[in-house]
């Protein structure tokens, strides 16, 4: 609720001026990106063309049963090239992050190394410009991190991205995602769904983001389902340079409490 009063409160003062939320795909219209929040836009960068989407920080911060949890993410850049004038390919890969956990005894173990490798494609469907986006976005996870950052599994999934703009400078963007899961037991492999919907409008150079987000991973051992909601600001100072904070609040137990961030994002 605090997250959602203090949406509230930046978007009033921007609301005398009405845009669009930049969704097109050609090297003419202002950056598209697939942040902030956890969506992802139908838009493909340009071919020929290079893009990064980072976070310049990121704090995860969790408890469950007096467990402790803060995760750091010192940067998180996505690196996107244009392959063609309605596709790209994308790799992600966090450098460093740092867990610190304290349990109900006090006791506190870090653990601090590289994340892992994503590799993602992007096909988009539809026209470049156009009220309606429709997206593919096959991916993989390259099992790179140690034990305890990462699972040091191969897995992967699709997500079908779609945007639809609506009158009053407003756009939905829908965002199911199949996953293919390692087993907690590391034996076998098994379904996950990422399901999502956000509302977002731009205000002049600001475009304010507002989403509920779930995962619902069907693990043999236990299903595990997140639920948060996801709230964002972005600014353009430049058709070519985003700059954007945000926050995820966790709505149940297995949710990270709270996820805030910075990010930047230029297209070159």
């Amino acid at each position: 609720m605090r997250v959602a009063f203090l949406a509230a409160l930046i978007a009033s003062p921007l609301a005398a001026q009405e845009a669009v939320v930049p969704t097109a795909s050609t090297a003419e219209a202002p950056i598209c990106t697939d942040r902030p929040t956890k969506s992802n836009f139908a838009c493909t960068v340009p071919k020929g063309l290079f893009q990064i989407e980072a976070d310049g920080f990121t704090w995860l911060a969790n408890s469950i049963g007096g467990i402790r949890t803060d995760q750091l993410l010192f940067t998180n850049p996505t690196f996107k090239y244009g392959l063609g004038d309605s596709s790209d390919i994308q790799i992600n890969w966090v450098p460093f992050t740092r867990i610190r956990s304290r349990d109900v005894g006090g006791r506190v173990s870090t653990l601090s190394g590289p994340g892992d490798v994503s590799v993602r494609f992007k096909q988009r469907l539809t026209s470049a410009e156009g009220a309606f986006q429709l997206a593919v976005l096959p991916f993989v996870k390259l099992p790179t991190a140690r034990a305890g950052i990462g699972n040091g599994k191969l897995e992967g999934g699709v997500a079908v991205p779609v945007n639809i703009s609506v009158p009053g400078g407003w756009t939905v963007t829908l965002g199911p995602q199949l996953d293919v899961l390692a087993d907690a037991d590391g034996q076998g492999r098994h379904a996950g769904f990422t399901g999502l919907v956000n509302i977002a409008r731009q205000f002049g150079k600001f475009t304010l983001y507002n989403e509920i987000w779930t995962s619902q991973n069907f693990d043999p051992a236990g299903t595990v389902r997140q639920y948060s909601y996801d709230v964002s600001l972005a600014w353009l100072p430049q058709p070519t340079l985003q700059f954007d904070i945000g926050a995820n609040v966790g709505l149940n137990r297995n949710t990270p409490d709270l996820v805030t961030y910075l990010g930047i994002s230029t297209r070159f």
